[in-house]
């Protein structure tokens, strides 16, 4: 039998926090000083989110909610980096080795150019595998571009082992 590679899809989405429940801002692993943060059961790192998300498809594990649902409580407030880590261990204890992550930021602001390989760096010690960061937006459409949100999206590549 031929072993062949697993693609899995990812995405996450929160909208900015409300003025009367302000939160910090970590995207990527990274915390922005200054900005505002997103509303979210855990840090809302969409970034970290959406690659854990990837991986998990990748692997046929399920989604991001079912692996860490708003149900658990131990999951309240955690890390985006942390959750990517948890998710890159159940991966390879279901068989799987990581490839690599791609992920994609999607909205206005922050502005990720300059801390990218920062971004990486974290991403990529959590996951235990290659994880490249770019980011865009969406010319002021929708809920990323009226500034109400961010999004991301990512791509994973496992190898079953």
């Amino acid at each position: 039998m031929t072993v062949l590679p697993r693609t899995g899809l990812g995405m996450d989405v929160h909208a900015f926090a409300s003025s009367d429940s302000p939160r910090e801002l970590w995207v990527a692993g990274l915390y922005w000083p200054g900005e505002r943060g997103l509303a979210g059961h855990s840090d809302a790192d969409v970034v970290a989110h959406a690659a854990a998300d990837a991986l998990f498809s990748a692997a046929g594990l399920g989604d991001l909610g079912s692996n860490f649902g708003t149900s658990e409580p131990e999951w309240a407030g955690a890390a985006g980096a942390v959750l990517l880590a948890e998710a890159a261990a159940r991966v390879r204890a279901a068989g799987f080795e990581i490839g690599n992550v791609a992920v994609q930021l999607v909205g206005n602001r922050p502005r990720l150019g300059s801390r990218r390989d920062e971004a990486q760096a974290v991403l990529g010690a959590a996951a235990g595998a290659p994880v490249t960061v770019t980011a865009t937006t969406t010319d002021g459409l929708g809920l990323t571009g009226r500034g109400e949100g961010l999004a991301a999206v990512a791509t994973a590549l496992v190898v079953p082992l």
